[in-house]
């Protein structure tokens, strides 16, 4: 009836949520089992309390986080730098084009060349605010190991209710009584 003590934290719908095993408030967070043997409810607080459990973390995972923000910084970079380049070129074909037309009017250029570049101009400010929220719900951690009073605690209850669940069985069972004697004493 041993299972590991490896617990992935999940979250619950808020109509779901049941009281803490803990601390007996509210709560929609589960810590349950890889294989679903047990599970739990917990307050997020106690995932942060050393004293109750310890996150483990998974470098692999880590690592292939990080190489992916790498490749889409590496990606990010060569955009911009070929959108500077397009631009680059469009204006030396615009100034070779005024060359040839000299009646331009010098006033205009300028005022198309801002409007141009306000245009071209990437909004970085909406990017950035956008994609933070989901890291940080990434630097969450999602694994955890309890401590070993608290691991006990749920291998005994767990160990309790196997053992109601089979003393009901044999409850039911009519040989589990003694019958009435059939024979004169």
């Amino acid at each position: 009836m041993s299972f590991p003590n490896v617990y992935m934290h999940r979250k619950v719908a808020e109509a779901k949520a049941r009281s803490c095993d803990i601390c007996y408030r509210l709560s929609s967070s589960v810590l349950i089992t890889p294989d679903s043997k047990d599970w739990f409810y917990v307050c997020p607080a106690h995932l942060k309390d050393t004293g109750f459990c310890t996150p483990i973390i998974d470098q692999a995972a880590i690592e292939a986080r990080k190489e992916r923000e790498l490749r889409e910084e590496i990606e990010r970079v060569k955009k911009e730098y070929e959108e500077k380049q397009k631009k680059k070129k469009e204006k030396s074909e615009k100034g070779s084009k005024d060359e040839t037309d000299e009646k331009g009017d010098k006033k205009n250029e300028g005022e198309d060349e801002k409007q141009q570049q306000a245009r071209d101009k990437p909004d970085t400010t909406s990017d950035d605010t956008a994609t933070s929220p989901a890291r940080e719900e990434e630097e969450e951690p999602r694994v955890f190991e309890l401590k070993s009073t608290f691991y006990q605690l749920r291998l005994n209850k767990k160990r309790q209710a196997e053992v109601a669940r089979r003393n009901r069985e044999r409850m039911q069972d009519p040989n589990y009584f003694p019958s009435v004697p059939k024979n004169l004493p």
